[in-house]
């Protein structure tokens, strides 16, 4: 069944059942395939929304194309950010950080117009730790996912990193949506370094609030690590990651100390001399 978009009673339908959750106390929606649906369909529907929900948030899936005309023409917050999750996997997987890079540069123009939402696992994509090649690489998927612009989301199991193939098939979805345990002392136990990972890393971005808006600027570029500058304003960070089988060393023209993640420092003067150990990644400020 194909819903007439054209149709008031459909808009009408659609605007209750938005306020109905958001009385109850939802803080915003998600809208499901929201390429889908004819743009001009939202454009009806949100203004409604919105006038009685003026702070909620309501962005929608969008997978490729024109993300920030697909926000302008519709109305909503932010679109998933699937090119800059694909670019994550993917650089790392290959070793080819000058995607990472390419997609960062794109992403900080996303920025200029609107705040994407971001991730790097979801309920229709194979799990960070089954779609990475290395396991290892799992904290430079997290760093980079909790120090670029945008409003960053955590896929319920990917912070116990939890397995899982999305297949193209009847019940392919069913390893990436598991059912739980009836408690915590129930999962396994390999999962809880990874939580503490994402703890650390989730705290880091809540005592720095300015992430949510800031860009992205290359320090230093190779195909396996990569030292960039995120900043807004009068707020910087730096994020150094390795992909390699070796130590680098790297000087960026600042003095940070470390705040998350594994790498060595050696203040002097203006400058800074990270050593990154083989696969390692780090948060400097």
């Amino acid at each position: 069944m194909t819903l007439n978009h054209d149709e008031p009673a459909v808009a009408d339908y659609v605007i209750r059942v938005m306020n109905h959750w958001l009385d109850r106390g939802a803080d915003g929606w998600r809208l499901d395939a929201a390429y889908a649906v004819p743009r001009q369909f939202w454009r009806r529907v949100l203004p409604a929304v919105r006038a009685r929900h003026p702070d909620a948030h309501i962005f929608g899936e969008m997978i490729h194309g024109d993300y920030a005309g697909f926000v302008g023409e519709t109305g909503v917050d932010a679109v998933t950010q699937y090119e800059l999750w694909k670019a994550i996997w993917s650089a790392l997987n290959d070793r080819n950080l000058h995607e990472l890079a390419w997609a960062l540069g794109h992403h900080n123009a996303m920025i200029d117009r609107f705040v994407p939402q971001t991730f790097v696992g979801n309920h229709d994509v194979t799990r960070i730790a089954s779609q990475l090649l290395d396991e290892r690489h799992i904290a430079h998927a997290l760093v980079i996912l909790m120090t670029c612009g945008g409003t960053p989301s955590i896929y319920a199991g990917d912070e116990q990193a939890f397995r899982g193939i999305k297949e193209r098939r009847a019940g392919g979805d069913d390893a990436i949506r598991p059912a739980f345990p009836a408690a915590p002392a129930e999962l396994a136990p390999f999962g809880w370094p990874v939580y503490r990972l994402h703890q650390e890393l989730i705290g880091l971005r809540r005592k720095h609030p300015w992430l949510f808006r800031a860009k992205s600027r290359v320090i230093w570029l190779h195909n396996t690590d990569l030292v960039v500058e995120a900043f807004d304003e009068g707020n910087r960070l730096s994020v150094a990651l390795n992909l390699a089988d070796a130590a680098v060393v790297r000087t960026i023209d600042t003095t940070v100390d470390r705040l998350a993640g594994s790498v060595a420092v050696r203040r002097a003067s203006t400058r800074t001399e990270l050593t990154l150990p083989p696969h390692g990644s780090a948060i400097l400020g």
